[in-house]
């Protein structure tokens, strides 16, 4: 009988240290405000000010302010889809901070920064995946020809034969030197980790397939702007048309040496590569294995300012003049590429990441993911793929309820497959191995998502700064959208309200100058403004200017105004007897005033609409605030209240 006791007691003595350590200092219709939460509120409220504001007065505007925050709660404004979504979105974005293992991340950014500083040469055997199908072939060709290379056969030889890269295929594999950033990362990882002469395992990447050798590498050279000159002719071309073209580049090369002034009037007049040759011959920045290795090497070769000898390549003859040089990346630049990198879906390393948060937080939450009804799930879909009845069986039927995964010790928390599926869109894949890839994706997905909620409600509980964060914005929220609907809209809406207000107070509106009122009219000749005259003349007035537009579109312009004497050009000289004026757009040659009337003061609400839905907006506020303190009871620990520092 005594355990229960003491358990109870030990959950009591936690909750009373807790309590001693951040006091309630109010009490609002039932709810507790912590000391914290109010300190941190007032601080912040305290900066924001040109002089500090004596605690009696905030006390007084916090409890208002929580009085309106708890009637958003009344009217349920916390259920609203979009409320709930934004709050979701910045609850996350929130905690992301607290959850990024920065030590991992920036391991990624070293890894590529180290890599940066060199070029590699990359030298593989390659096969096309094929989307939707299985590539256990390919995967088995390529484990193949790494274990009969392995055994000593050529590699060159196996390259030309199996690679589907037909651009290195013939050079054994060779694509030249590459930089960081220009390729996949499973594929760019083995080729600047791999020393000389060894062999990878099968690399995957989203299209391909690889496997690798290492090859040399070399101090990185950077990037290179250049022009070049460019006659194409085939490899395959015909003696005759090799030397015609050889003969052709050979003169123009005489000309730019002789005179580097003309480069780019020969590239416009006589390159074939017609895209650059409207820009003179100028081509983008390009790094090291991005142009085709002739030209590439070439380019590299050169100092700026420098034009080469013609170059051969399989398109043609090139003569490349180098404009300007740039050192390869520094460590800021590569840590903006990475960062990028890790928030693309697409690429590993936001796996990589996702991975290594999820085994951290299932880790802090004692979170276990059980294997056997996964694999289950596995089964079917490889055998079947994504189906109707896969659904009906493990997300609706009996087995719905079979637990997937659990978090925490006391209690432990059970997420079912319903759970699991309840964030599915559930997508209906025949093809078992597309279908089992998005299943994957979504079982990481939710298996992070679901430890992250378990790290989101602690950080809630335990970081102060966290919890003052996400309640701030919360009743920041809930007390914006509680007055758009109290106050803000209600008084824009309320026709009838606002007229009895002007009413009531009209005399609070006064003019110190004539205004005049009536509609006025742009037009883009005589005729239009003589028969919009004889239409207006027959429409009602809350609809003229929506049927005097329909009617002349695009050839007049229609406005009904209430200006005083001195604020428009046009009304003044058409009504106040002011100096010439012509009508503000090109369009229109032709201006007028209809039916104008000059006033002293104002006549209706509209005539001052600004002021008195400003001023009606202030009384709803007030008859806001007077049923807030009616309805809700606010309670103030006086004792607590003197701790405040």
């Amino acid at each position: 009988m005594k355990k229960p006791f003491l358990a109870v007691s030990a959950v009591a003595a936690v909750a009373l240290a807790w309590a001693a350590k951040d006091p309630v200092i109010m009490t609002v219709n039932g709810v507790d405000v912590p000391l914290s939460e109010f300190e941190y509120l007032f601080h912040k409220n305290s900066r924001q000010q040109l002089e500090a504001q004596p605690l009696d007065e905030y006390v007084e505007m916090f409890k208002l302010y929580k009085l309106k925050v708890a009637d958003a709660l009344a009217d349920r404004l916390d259920t609203l889809p979009a409320f709930r979504k934004e709050m979701e979105q910045y609850r996350a974005e929130l905690a992301a901070p607290y959850m990024a293992d920065s030590t991992y991340i920036y391991s990624l950014v070293d890894e590529y920064f180290d890599w940066s500083r060199e070029e590699a040469q990359a030298k593989h055997i390659m096969k096309f995946k094929k989307m939707g199908a299985s590539n256990d072939g390919s995967r088995a060709s390529l484990d193949s020809i790494r274990q009969a290379v392995a055994a000593g056969a050529s590699w060159s030889e196996l390259a030309a034969r199996y690679s589907d890269d037909k651009g290195s295929a013939d050079k054994g594999g060779l694509m030249s030197y590459i930089t960081v950033g220009k390729f996949p990362y499973a594929f760019e990882k083995e080729v600047f980790t791999l020393p000389e002469g060894k062999i990878s395992e099968v690399v995957e990447t989203p299209n391909t397939m690889h496997i690798i050798m290492g090859a040399k590498h070399r101090p990185a050279c950077g990037k290179v702007l250049a022009s070049h000159i460019l006659k194409m002719v085939p490899q395959s071309a015909s003696p005759e048309m090799q030397a015609k073209a050889k003969q052709e580049i050979d003169s123009l090369y005489a000309v730019v040496k002789a005179n580097p002034g003309q480069f780019g009037m020969v590239a416009r007049e006589n390159s074939d590569d017609k895209a650059s040759a409207r820009q003179d011959g100028r081509l983008s920045w390009f790094s090291a294995g991005e142009m085709i290795p002739e030209f590439d090497e070439a380019a590299f070769a050169l100092a700026d300012g420098e034009i080469s000898e013609p170059v051969r390549t399989q398109f043609g003859w090139h003569i490349i003049m180098r404009h300007q040089s740039a050192p390869a990346p520094d460590r800021d630049e590569i840590k903006s590429l990475v960062f990028n990198r890790i928030h693309n879906a697409q690429d590993p390393r936001f796996n990589m990441v996702m991975e290594r948060q999820t085994n951290n937080l299932l880790a802090r939450h004692n979170g276990q993911v059980l294997e056997a009804p996964f694999a289950e799930m596995t089964a079917y879909i490889e055998k079947n793929g994504l189906d109707s009845l896969f659904y009906v069986r493990f997300a609706d039927g009996p087995e719905a309820d079979v637990t997937l995964m659990t978090l925490g010790k006391k209690p432990v928390r059970k997420i079912t497959r319903r759970d699991f599926f309840s964030g599915m869109n559930r997508m209906v894949i025949p093809n078992p191995q597309a279908a089992l890839s998005q299943f994957d994706r979504f079982r990481m997905w939710t298996i992070n998502r679901k430890a992250a909620d378990a790290e989101m409600e602690r950080l809630a509980a335990e970081e102060p700064d966290y919890r003052n964060l996400l309640n701030e914005y919360r009743d920041g929220s809930l007390l914006y959208e509680a007055s758009v609907r109290k106050v803000w809209d209600k008084a824009a809406r309320d026709t009838e309200g606002l007229k009895a207000y002007f009413n009531a107070h009209r005399a609070d509106y006064k003019w110190d100058r004539p205004h005049a009122k009536g509609w006025l009219v742009q037009a883009a000749d005589d005729s239009i403004a003589s028969a919009a005259k004889e239409l207006m003349a027959t429409l009602p007035v809350d609809s003229m200017v929506y049927k005097v537009r329909k009617a002349f579109p695009g050839k007049i312009q229609i406005d009904r105004v209430s200006v005083p004497k001195g604020a428009n050009a046009m009304v003044d000289y058409l009504v106040f007897d002011g100096p010439e004026a012509q009508p503000k757009s090109s369009r229109y040659t032709v201006m007028f005033m209809y039916e104008p009337r000059v006033v002293d003061q104002p006549e209706e609400v509209d005539d001052v609409r600004g002021q008195v839905t400003t001023d009606y907006q202030n009384l709803l506020s007030e008859q806001w605030t007077e049923e807030l303190k009616r309805k809700y009871p606010v309670k103030v620990n006086q004792k607590v209240l003197k701790k405040v520092k």
